[in-house]
């Protein structure tokens, strides 16, 4: 199949540990070179912590795979230095449309107001976050990229684990104080560790088609609901940079997935969904990457298993629509990183990794009844489910009330962290455990962006509201937002940054190094300050 984009050959090097008789020792390894491992390994570094990144293959990923990006993420991108890549490269989108049968049922607009830095979604091809990652990774010094290394088998230990591992020169091993295993839906570690997935994987196929071509539809998320040149199943089209569109179709169960990946098949289908939606013959186009995939949502019951933690794919599966897996598994980095490194550096117990499932769970749980939901509307199990969707999609052409009903994929949002036992109750306004609102700023006459400013130096912030506590103990940076210009201060000139975080003069809000809000104070004192970020330690 022709190709947009030329993946790059990553050389194999020659560990020290080859051929060693004794285990190579580790602080951190992370088991997968995809975006999850990678994002983790980038983040460990930008806080001073190395690692050993071991990766089967010598190359990133085919095809488009994880291509919408969320806001969210695209700030945890932002504050590793690789933001504007993604603006840069890939196509924003905030509008989407919903067909049914011949006609439109409704169109959405996502766009959230205005004075943010990021947009509700970027689409890009997976191929390049993974091939920008490497780079920042390798820029760094401090992440051991090694290619061509399968992990065999792994053993746990109470100080960590044993792995060993394969290469085109030998076998060896390491043994990892930390083992973050970012290995995918397949998992290696996972299935080494006999640990089960629970969830549902749903009775229905899709075929993904990436086709290069040059079309005259907008940038917009299409989603058809029994279309005449697909009859009785869906199809979902999105746009990628480098004129590829993404055309994913509804199969069925009983679709041979061989057989549905055949060329001619394939093209048969994309040239009879280019005609229907355009009315018009279909453009020239060929194909880039074709896959068959089934829906799961699933995931593994905890993450933490001692010194092994599980993220991404490894950890949870959930259907594509909704753009909630990708997303989901860069949000989990953001969650582990700093909790690893600031127990690795004897800042906090070990006792705070275990946060890391009273938050992720909860977060993979809302993914996962998200998703659920979007593929029973999407693929109705009985004449019943399919009676009450049909009628939904009709009435939504002409009803407003009946379009919140429409499930064609609810899409990625980034979670609260409700029930985090690392939030200090009380106050009020922005929820504890929130992500951070952004907002416009004014640095000694600089326009710039709030988040820019919030755990960038790898400690907690202090967002402090028209003046900051005389004392603030150690590891909390502090960051003052003022009504006017000030110097030495951020200035809210569009009145923003209190709106959003619902502050007021004298409040004084505790963010954790990835963001989300620790606790919310009022002119505190030293030791209040000591025991909400003691807490958000995981200190007793």
């Amino acid at each position: 199949m022709p190709t947009t984009y030329q993946n790059p050959r990553y050389p194999f090097r020659r560990p020290k540990g080859l051929g060693a008789l004794v285990p190579e020792a580790a602080p951190v390894v992370i088991a997968g070179a995809g975006v999850v491992g990678l994002t983790l390994a980038l983040d460990l570094a930008r806080r001073g912590i190395a690692s050993v990144v071991v990766d089967e293959d010598d190359t990133v990923s085919y095809g488009s795979r994880a291509i919408c990006w969320a806001k969210r993420t695209l700030e945890i991108f932002g504050r590793l230095g690789l933001g504007d890549r993604f603006l840069e490269k890939g196509i924003t989108w905030s509008r989407g449309r919903v067909f049914f049968q011949e006609n439109e049922a409704y169109g959405f607009d996502l766009l959230p107001e205005q004075g943010h830095e990021y947009p509700a979604f970027v689409n890009l091809q997976q191929y390049y976050a993974e091939a920008w990652l490497v780079e920042a990774c390798e820029a760094t010094g401090l992440v051991d990229l090694r290619w061509k290394t399968r992990v065999t088998a792994v053993a746990q230990q109470d100080s960590g684990a044993l792995l060993s591992l394969t290469t085109p020169e030998g076998d060896y091993q390491i043994r990892a104080e930390w083992l973050l295993a970012c290995d995918g839906a397949r998992s290696t570690i996972r299935q080494g560790l006999d640990l089960p997935f629970n969830g549902q994987v749903f009775r229905d196929r899709f075929l993904i088609a990436d086709v290069v071509m040059h079309a005259e539809f907008p940038s917009e998320r299409w989603f058809w609901f029994d279309p005449p040149f697909h009859p009785g199943q869906s199809v979902l089209l999105h746009k990628q940079p480098d004129n590829v569109w993404r055309i994913d179709f509804q199969l069925g169960w009983d679709a041979d997935p061989e057989v549905e990946k055949q060329p001619e098949r394939v093209i048969s289908r994309v040239k009879a969904m280019l005609e229907g939606a355009s009315g018009m013959a279909a453009p020239p186009f060929e194909l880039e990457w074709v896959s068959v995939y089934t829906f799961r949502c699933r995931r593994l019951e905890k993450f933490r298993h001692g010194r092994i933690l599980f993220a991404g794919d490894s950890a949870h599966q959930v259907s594509p629509f909704g753009a909630r897996g990708g997303n989901a598994g860069v949000q989990d980095a953001d969650n582990l990183g700093w909790k690893l490194a600031a127990v690795l550096a004897g800042q906090a117990p070990e006792a705070l990794l275990d946060s890391y499932d009273d938050e992720r769970i909860p977060a993979t749980d809302e993914n996962i009844l998200n998703s659920t939901r979007s593929t029973d509307f999407i693929t109705p199990k009985n004449p019943a489910a399919q009676a009450y969707r049909d009628a939904v999609l009709q009435l939504a052409s002409t009803h407003a009330f009946a379009r919140p009903l429409v499930n064609s994929g609810r899409l990625s949002r980034p979670a609260t962290l409700h029930a985090s036992p690392l939030s200090t109750p009380g106050g009020s306004g922005l929820a504890l455990g929130a992500p951070p609102p952004d907002a416009p700023v004014l640095n000694a006459g600089r326009a710039e962006w709030l988040l820019h400013h919030l755990g960038t130096d790898g400690d907690f912030t202090l967002l402090c509201f028209g003046a900051a506590p005389a004392e603030v103990p150690a590891g909390i940076s502090v960051v003052l937002v003022t009504e006017d210009e000030q110097p030495g201060a951020l200035w809210d000139h569009a009145g923003l940054v209190a709106l959003r975080w619902g502050a007021a003069a004298g409040d004084a809000l505790l963010l954790r190094p990835d963001q989300h809000l620790a606790a919310r104070l009022h002119r505190p004192d030293a030791a209040a300050l000591r025991a909400a970020h003691d807490r958000a330690l995981g200190k007793p």
